[in-house]
């Protein structure tokens, strides 16, 4: 299972209400990413885990990536990944590599859908966001790993860097190539290895300032794709606007 996703030209600020014409706005002045930023970087994506009931991490299952918030504790991922779990669940591990965890493990406090895919699964609105949290930390997960901008209606034809985490591997995989137009709702995007576990995995375009922008994120259509060589990405739509000033929202509570 697995996704991508473009649209053309409004973009959403991470900060709240700014809209803005363009590709992406820049992450808040004291994220990472906003003060060293490079094209397709991957501090930002990490693997989900499961979480047993005593608070152990399990095994690796989809994954997701940091986006930028005020209160930096919000990640993006597929909603489909969610099916069938509870926050209580799942763990966020971002960096993650070979049984390194560089950042720590943040626990899932919130799993916030869209109401459309909630009552009917449409694949159009296969994203949601997760409010993470790690005890005792100091900041959210944003202050280490930087953040991403959230990009809306951005056009298909650009290049994109994706990075997932296939469940056969225990370790990221990254392929950049064009995001293509696989119908009006929908973006195609063409490199191998991509299977199982990369749902979720962020469509990260060059954005303003050098910042990257998340346009989509592997999922939708097929829910990602059944082969590993094609993968598919609702395209970020009006729902996802409105889904991500909901998460907004409900990070800072």
């Amino acid at each position: 299972m697995r996704l991508r996703v473009w649209r053309s030209a409004l973009v959403l600020a991470a900060a709240g209400a700014l809209t803005a014409i363009g590709i992406a706005v820049v992450p808040s002045a004291n994220s990472v990413q906003a003060q060293s930023a490079q094209y397709g970087q991957t501090t930002t994506v990490g693997a989900l885990f499961t979480l047993t009931p005593s608070g152990q991490v399990g095994t690796h299952f989809c994954t997701a990536s940091v986006v930028d918030s005020p209160a930096g504790d919000l990640i993006v991922t597929a909603a489909h990944c969610m099916n069938g779990r509870s926050a209580k669940e799942i763990a966020f591990v971002p960096g993650y590599s070979h049984g390194v965890d560089p950042y720590g493990v943040w626990t899932v406090r919130r799993i916030i859908e869209d109401k459309s895919w909630l009552s009917s699964a449409d694949p159009d609105d296969d994203f949601a966001f997760l409010v993470v949290h790690q005890t005792g930390a100091n900041g959210g997960v944003e202050e280490l790993t930087g953040g991403e901008a959230v990009g809306i209606d951005v056009s298909a034809g650009r290049m994109v860097k994706v990075a997932g985490y296939p469940d056969d591997q225990d370790g990221l995989i990254s392929c950049e190539n064009t995001a293509l137009e696989y119908s009006a709702t929908q973006y195609q995007f063409d490199c191998g290895g991509f299977t199982d576990g990369t749902s979720g995995s962020p469509l990260l375009a060059d954005g303003v300032g050098g910042a990257d922008t998340v346009i989509g994120v592997i999922g939708g259509y097929q829910q990602g794709g059944d082969t590993a060589s094609v993968s598919y990405a609702a395209k970020f739509s009006s729902n996802l606007s409105a889904l991500y000033q909901l998460a907004l929202a409900q990070a800072r509570r």
